[in-house]
């Protein structure tokens, strides 16, 4: 039997969108269950401190309506772990988050917030809710996931994506590398930001990554064929890439 690779869907920018105008439409639940409907296996949502697109209403919606697990994402701040905690998503992955940024710029310093993030998570956990940190595929970061608690980490895919030639090729070797030594000490691994139909496969193809979530590339996508063509193309890439990896060729001649 092969390894299911899941993807998870990010629906924040249907939400950009909709926000532009004002309004309901387009409506980011809606959106998250046409993405159950295409073969997702999650939604994830990122809860801004500006709340400049997912809103408050979103994620209580979000949490009663859609039948896939939610992946909150949110800054480690006080408010953020009180909405957390009341509405107990199935995870949370804890960003850095900076008022001015366009999108995520970077991983999270796990190293350098030991002491905060390590009280966040226990909290996050009493409640039964799994934590993932998203981080840059740096061993001391990775290492620093690992001592403080976390059960996943998500590596930040945007250089990679955002680069070529031998530039990717080192940025796809660092993830590699990342992955190997978070699973090693026991971590889940899950990886996004920025991939797209020309990038995910080498990603899907890491036997570690058990987890893609991806988002704003084919709500984009949407524009030209479709929310549901777009994610079951992104399927069907990540499902070729995933049978293609060792462990898998391993499997079917077992």
């Amino acid at each position: 039997m092969t390894r299911h690779l899941r993807l998870g869907i990010n629906i924040d920018h249907v939400a950009t969108i909709r926000n532009a105008r004002g309004g309901y439409h387009p409506d980011p639940v809606r959106a998250a269950i046409m993405a159950a409907q295409a073969g997702a296996d999650g939604i994830t949502a990122h809860l801004r401190e500006d709340r400049r697109h997912i809103s408050d209403h979103d994620i209580k919606r979000l949490a009663k309506e859609v039948p896939l697990p939610l992946n909150l994402e949110i800054a480690a701040t006080g408010e953020m772990l009180d909405i957390a905690l009341a509405h107990v998503p199935h995870a949370c992955c804890i960003v850095p988050e900076k008022r001015e940024e366009v999108t995520t710029e970077g991983g999270l310093d796990v190293k350098g917030g030991r002491a905060h993030l390590h009280a966040y998570i226990g909290a996050l956990r009493e409640k039964g809710i799994r934590v993932s940190l998203f981080i840059d595929p740096d061993p001391a970061q990775v290492k620093a996931a690992a001592e403080i608690g976390a059960d996943v980490i998500e590596l930040h895919t945007g250089r990679y994506c955002e680069t070529s030639g031998k530039a990717r090729d080192e940025e796809l070797g660092a993830l590699q590398k990342a992955a190997r030594l978070g699973a090693t000490l026991g971590l889940e691994i899950h990886a996004g930001h920025g991939l797209s139909f020309e990038t995910v496969g080498p990603v899907a193809a890491i036997p570690e990554v058990v987890e893609l979530n991806i988002g704003h590339f084919l709500v984009g996508e949407a524009i030209f064929c479709g929310f549901e063509a777009s994610i079951r193309r992104m399927r069907q890439l990540m499902d070729q890439a995933s049978a293609e990896t060792p462990e898998n060729q391993d499997l079917k001649t077992a």
